[in-house]
C-alpha cells in the first residue's frame, strides 16, 4: 500500500542553527529564518506538526537596512489605554536598548498568524544583538550568507 507520508512528533529530529545577521538585508534573513522555524526546509514537512528547528541569530543590531527605511518606517503598538497608540522609527529601535526586536517582529510577521503552533515555533527563536550567545552547549551549525 502506498500513501502520503505524514510526519509524527516522534519522527522529527531537531538541529540547532546559528545565523550571523551582520550585513545581510533584514527581509532576506528574516524570510530564511521563518522557513527554518516552520520546518519547510525539511522533506517531511507537515503543516500541523512543529517540524521546525531552533535558530540562534547573532549580530541582529548590525542587520542591513536599505533605502530610507530607518527614518520612514515605524512600528506601532498600543498600551491598552484610550489614546495609547505608540510609534517608533526603525532607526530609533536599532539605536535603542533592544535592537533585536526589529528582527523579532520581522520574523514573527512571516509566521502563521495567531495559533498555538506559531507561538511554539517562535519559542525556538533566540536573537542576540551582539556576537555572543548563550547556547554553545547545543553545538549549533552555522549557516553562511550564500545559503540564505
Amino acid at each position: 500500500m502506498s500513501g502520503t507520508f505524514v510526519a509524527t512528533p516522534k519522527f522529527i529530529q531537531k538541529k540547532w542553527w546559528l545565523i550571523d545577521a551582520s550585513g545581510i538585508p533584514l527581509g532576506r534573513v528574516a524570510s530564511r529564518i521563518a522557513i527554518i522555524l516552520r520546518g519547510k526546509h525539511k522533506p517531511y514537512y507537515t503543516a500541523n506538526i512543529n517540524c521546525g528547528d531552533p535558530v540562534i541569530v547573532i549580530n541582529a543590531a548590525s542587520v542591513l537596512i536599505t533605502g530610507n527605511k530607518l527614518q520612514q518606517k515605524t512600528l506601532f503598538w498600543h498600551t491598552g489605554h484610550p489614546g495609547g497608540i505608540k510609534e517608533r522609527t526603525w532607526g530609533k529601535i536599532l539605536d535603542g536598548k533592544y535592537p533585536e526586536r526589529l528582527m523579532e517582529k520581522a520574523i514573527e510577521r512571516m509566521m502563521p498568524k495567531d495559533s498555538p503552533l506559531a507561538r511554539q515555533q517562535m519559542k525556538a527563536l533566540h536573537i542576540f544583538a551582539g556576537a555572543e550567545h548563550t547556547h554553545q552547549g547545543q553545538q549549533p551549525q552555522t549557516i553562511s550568507y550564500d545559503k540564505i
